[in-house]
């Protein structure tokens, strides 16, 4: 089945503290956002105003496209990835949108590795600690961080080029966890840690799973953390 990956970036400014919530921000406006289809189109998603100026935000019914065109892909046989997609993309995609009802239908089916490894290991895990835990090349134009005040400084093609690398970047780690059948990551230690990753499954999948043993973490992170709007959508 064709691979596509997608990946959003948001317009909100604020510094996040050591160990701070960034959900306690939300809920977040959507600056661009990017699509990937492997061996296929790559598209941009933003809006603009009469003189072809990026706005701030996508409007309603640019977010109500994308989320279409995510949906009508899914149900064309498409697999559809993104890392953290569940707790973030997808979720903010349908609050941008206004149909939380179809994110939800297309977060059940999409493939989220890093929900799929917090499920396995009890603690989440960053796409560019596993690319270069996998061996992925990949040059960051900046730090996600810094996105919304590019955005926001008028540096609109920096960001652009920044969300088609991100995406790009997990069509690559995708295709490396699947030909290892693992997944290898960076520690906070520098180390390099491993664990067995048969196949990519789908949050639908991943929700059936128990959760491993978190009694080692000091701040364990709940499930709901990434599935309690799948719920308020319904």
């Amino acid at each position: 089945m064709p691979l596509l990956t997608f990946d959003i970036e948001i317009s909100n400014i604020f510094d996040l503290a050591p160990g701070e919530d960034l959900d306690r921000y939300g809920p977040f406006d959507i600056s661009v956002a990017a699509t990937h289809i492997v061996g296929g189109e790559e598209r941009l998603w933003l809006s603009t105003s009469a003189d072809g100026t990026p706005l701030n935000n996508i409007t309603r019914e640019k977010a109500h496209e994308l989320l279409h065109y995510l949906d009508e892909k899914q149900r064309d046989g498409h697999t559809l990835v993104a890392w953290n997609g569940l707790a973030f993309d997808l979720r903010w995609i349908g609050h941008a949108a206004g149909d939380m009802a179809t994110a939800r239908r297309v977060a059940l089916k999409l493939h989220d590795p890093m929900f799929q490894f917090f499920k396995l290991k009890g603690f989440p895990v960053g796409l560019g600690k596993v690319g270069e835990g996998m061996g992925v090349q990949a040059v960051k134009l900046m730090a996600g961080a810094d996105a919304p005040k590019q955005w926001l400084a008028g540096n609109h093609q920096a960001v652009c080029d920044y969300v088609i690398g991100d995406v790009r970047l997990t069509a690559d780690v995708v295709a490396a966890i699947d030909r290892a059948k693992q997944i290898a990551w960076i520690t906070q230690r520098g180390t390099t840690s491993r664990v067995g990753f048969a196949r990519m499954r789908s949050v639908e999948e991943c929700l059936g799973d128990p959760m491993p043993d978190q009694s080692w973490m000091t701040e364990p992170m709940a499930e709901s953390k990434f599935t309690a709007w799948l719920r308020d959508a319904q």
